[in-house]
């Protein structure tokens, strides 16, 4: 993890504030031994009980050769396909296309910790011990109901570019829908799954890329979704770069929630919903209110306000108002316990870790992708290359951050033309494709403690998207006492497990 001055990331997402960079944890890839030219794959047969009941699937590990509009070989992109065995008719098989965010993370934080057949045993939320990890059936898997691939964005897992294209072909928010898209289409045509009822599944950067592709699934591939789930979503960027008041609004429900987990509060409230209701009706109104006026707000109404802010937050009073009452995330998750010597974690606040500046002001590291990671890609590694089968020659690429000439294109069409710069917004396209498509359902999964993507960001960019009611009405929102990859925490997971079956049983009929 690293800060800029200047410029920085939040999600892998360029905003003009110094935060903390990467929404998944990004150690640095091996440069590859052997270069993939053309499509290979291990397929392996297994079996999983899920539910009391036994799945028989087939697991392809492996690469699609990718083709552009004038069938041109433009890429090599690498997936994980899960194919449950014995279905006479998979046009009522529903298929998920899933994969993670970053930009420039691989799919291997879902395909290991919710989505697929196996998953790493974890110490959450706490310190993992050295090798060896532990990796067992996920009978939370949902390879039961839906078919499964797992997609790993070019420069992550095997996928990269070949011929005459190169990573800046696909390093950009809408080169990444495009690149998407078209392998989500290939591999369908090539699989005979077009009348399978289909779905997209991304977390964190990974909604904002949804958005994208299923809007332009509709629009140039004829390809109508039956649904699209929503892993700590983001979709309108600029709610996350505190560059004005309204993230500072959005943030507050989750500070008050961090806080509360924390023991932080001074009446802790037994109920978090209702706490948190309370919480979201003071920031959208009092809070909101007393930011607008500027220094127009009285010392009486600034002193009053900052009072309210530590109730519900557990900072001080004094520090809120040295803080001008607007406090980002990276100061929260080292001022919340400053006096313990330890900091918070930013994708799930459940974690602590160990503070060795106590005047700083923003965090080196996020302690939960610290102590989640070297467990996490042993396990993968191990899994991918010896119960996968997968050819040792090919480096599986967790990240792409680190690769040369790393860099996003963060322009995005649908928010206009090339003049004055803004943050990407994707609602704008889940908006367009819900209005041509309204019968299209979405389902939001939001972590309580996720201070990434917070809960009332999400809530509120689905609030001004401007559609019509009965439309709103295919939006459903669920909430998790857990951060950003929820699915870590085992009563979460479990109902993650059901609320995405329950959401793909009921749009597939």
């Amino acid at each position: 993890m690293r800060k800029s001055p200047a410029i920085a990331m939040v999600l892998g997402i360029a905003i003009l504030t110094t935060q903390t960079v990467d929404a998944q944890p990004s150690p640095t890839p091996t440069p590859d031994t052997t270069v993939i030219t053309k499509p290979d794959k291990s397929v392996t047969k297994h079996s999983i009980k899920i539910g009391g009941k036994i799945v028989s699937y087939t697991a392809v590990a492996g690469t699609l050769l990718l083709k552009n509009d004038k069938d041109e070989s433009i890429a090599i992109f690498g997936y994980t396909a899960y194919i449950k065995d014995g279905e006479p008719d998979v046009s009522h098989r529903p298929l998920t296309f899933a994969y993670n965010g970053g930009p420039g993370s691989s799919s291997m934080w879902l395909h290991l910790g919710a989505l697929g057949p196996r998953r790493i045993a974890l110490n959450d939320p706490t310190y993992n011990d050295p090798p060896p990890y532990k990796l067992e059936d996920n009978e939370h898997s949902i390879i039961d109901v839906t078919d499964l691939v797992m997609v790993d964005p070019i420069g992550t897992g095997l996928s990269h570019p070949i011929g005459k294209t190169a990573n800046k072909d696909f390093w950009g928010v809408d080169q990444d829908i495009k690149s998407i898209s078209q392998f989500i289409t290939q591999y369908v045509k090539e699989n005979d799954r077009w009348n399978s009822p289909k779905y997209l599944l991304g977390e964190s950067y990974g909604t904002t890329r949804s958005a994208g592709i299923a809007s332009y699934l509709h629009d140039n591939m004829g390809l109508q979704l039956n649904g699209v789930v929503l892993v700590s979503a983001v979709l309108d960027i600029h709610t996350l770069t505190f560059s004005d008041d309204i993230s500072h609004v959005l943030y507050i429900p989750t500070y008050a929630a961090v806080a509360w987990y924390h023991n932080k509060l001074t009446n802790k409230p037994a109920d978090l919903e209702a706490f948190l209701k309370e919480v979201r009706g003071f920031s959208q109104g009092e809070y909101a209110t007393a930011l607008q006026k500027g220094d127009a707000l009285s010392d009486a109404e600034k002193a009053q306000i900052a009072a309210k802010l530590s109730g519900y937050t557990g900072l001080s009073k004094d520090y809120w108002l040295k803080a001008n009452l607007r406090v980002p995330e990276p100061a929260f998750t080292q001022e919340l316990l400053r006096d313990e010597h330890q900091t918070v974690g930013r994708l799930d606040a459940r974690y602590k870790g160990i503070n060795q500046d106590l005047l700083s002001e923003f965090s080196n590291d996020d302690p939960q992708s610290t102590q989640i990671s070297p467990p996490y890609i042993a396990a993968f590694m191990n899994y991918y290359y010896t119960e996968l089968k997968v050819n040792k020659n090919y480096n599986y690429h967790v990240s792409a951050y680190s690769a040369e000439g790393f860099k996003w294109d963060w322009h995005h069409a649908a928010n206009g033309g090339e003049g004055f710069p803004v943050t990407p917004n994707t609602s704008v396209d889940m908006a367009a494709v819900m209005s041509k498509n309204p019968t299209l359902k979405v389902l939001v999964l939001n972590g309580y403690f996720d201070l990434a993507t917070p809960f009332f960001g999400t809530e509120y960019t689905f609030d001004h998207m401007g559609l019509e009611r009965k439309v709103r009405g295919n939006v459903t929102m669920k909430y998790y006492p857990a951060g950003h990859m929820m699915y870590i925490h085992l009563p979460s997971l479990a109902a993650f497990k059901k609320d995405v079956a329950t959401f793909i049983q009921e749009t597939s009929k």
